[in-house]
């Protein structure tokens, strides 16, 4: 499972699979049209910070492909409208900017024909996608000496192979430590509303035969109160310089209660989630369609169907709750505001 790719450049095509069938079905969608890709983003067949990274290079490669420009000055121009358009889909995840910044970059070069111009889009793409392959590969390496022989691990939402180019960094910490021999155990939270810990996190670890056990995201306060949690380690869908980490809502309720409970918290996410500008003020937090909570996966109501809905996608965990930051580059530890900066340099 650890090496299973959500992503596969086919001839000019991307092929994926959707997250939002699993774990009853394993649907792989192929597309050409980076429209269809940039829905898919915004629906969250494809989601994870890491992953949607991904996944915009490489429909901003397949706008490239399928431009009808006569010019590499008309090709640029509709390289950079695919760029906006994907830059809309999401607003919170850091690693979606950072790979438009470099495919921008790309398309700004001078080139001597169109050809050689989309060569270099793509290329740029598949850059992309095996830096971040690599990447995890590399996190889980730093974060599997922080796990120990026995430790019950909690995680929340999806930091997997599913939320990345493949391994992942979170669960790819805890598959690292589980490969190298270590007896651990996971506690997955269901993650509300869209269930992605229920569905995927579970569907991860039970293919590679990781011991899981499935709670509700308010079970959480139990389960460190009976002393059940050894260790916390999540994603990030954006990490300030400051130490502040934005993840999927429920996160900063685990840290608190974790805080209470003496368990570490620690966050696992590639250099490429540090956003060294905004500060903690400007951060967007996306706000979901209220749907995702009135029903139960778009197809079970649950609740009078006019009731007012809250559904922020992510939240703040302040630095002072984060035991460390596991980088590609290292861990980071307090304060992160002179440790994150070593790191980016």
């Amino acid at each position: 499972m650890g090496e299973v790719a959500i992503f596969e450049w086919l001839n000019g095509k991307l092929r994926w699979l959707n997250t939002l069938k699993l774990p009853l079905e394993e649907e792989f969608i192929e597309s050409g049209d980076p429209e269809r890709v940039a829905r898919a983003i915004e629906t969250m067949e494809i989601r994870g910070a890491p992953a949607i990274g991904v996944a915009a290079a490489f429909g901003v490669a397949l706008a490239a492909l399928s431009s009808k420009a006569k010019s590499v000055a008309e090709l640029r121009r509709d390289v950079l409208r695919a760029i906006e358009r994907f830059k809309r889909t999401r607003p919170t995840a850091v690693n979606l900017f950072w790979a438009l910044k470099r495919m921008e970059s790309v398309a700004m070069k001078e080139y001597g024909s169109l050809s050689s111009a989309k060569e270099a889009l793509v290329g740029e793409a598949l850059r992309i996608f095996k830096e971040d392959l690599d990447t995890n590969l590399r996190i889980s390496e730093f974060g599997k000496s922080l796990i120990n022989d026995g430790d019950t691990v909690l995680t929340h939402c999806n930091a997997g192979a599913l939320a990345t180019a493949g391994y992942g960094t979170a669960l790819g910490v805890i598959r690292s430590a589980w490969r190298e021999g270590k007896k651990i155990k996971v506690i997955a939270t269901e993650t509300r509303p869209v269930l992605q810990g229920a569905r995927l996190t579970v569907w991860e670890l039970v293919k590679e035969g990781i011991p899981v056990t499935l709670i509700t995201d308010s079970m959480v306060g139990y389960v460190m109160s009976r002393g059940l949690v050894d260790k916390v380690v999540v994603g990030a869908d954006r990490i300030l310089l400051t130490g502040h980490v934005i993840n999927k809502i429920g996160t900063y309720t685990i840290a608190v209660i974790a805080s209470k409970h003496d368990v570490p918290l620690y966050v696992a996410a590639p250099t490429s989630t540090i956003d060294s500008i905004t500060s903690v003020n400007e951060v967007v937090i996306e706000e979901r369609d209220p749907n995702e909570v009135r029903y139960v996966l778009g197809k079970l109501l649950i609740t009078v169907p006019s009731v007012n809905v809250m559904n922020p996608a992510f939240d703040i965990t302040p630095p002072d709750l984060v035991t460390a930051i596991i980088t590609e580059k290292g861990i980071a530890r307090k304060p992160f505001s002179g440790t994150l900066p070593k790191l980016l340099r």
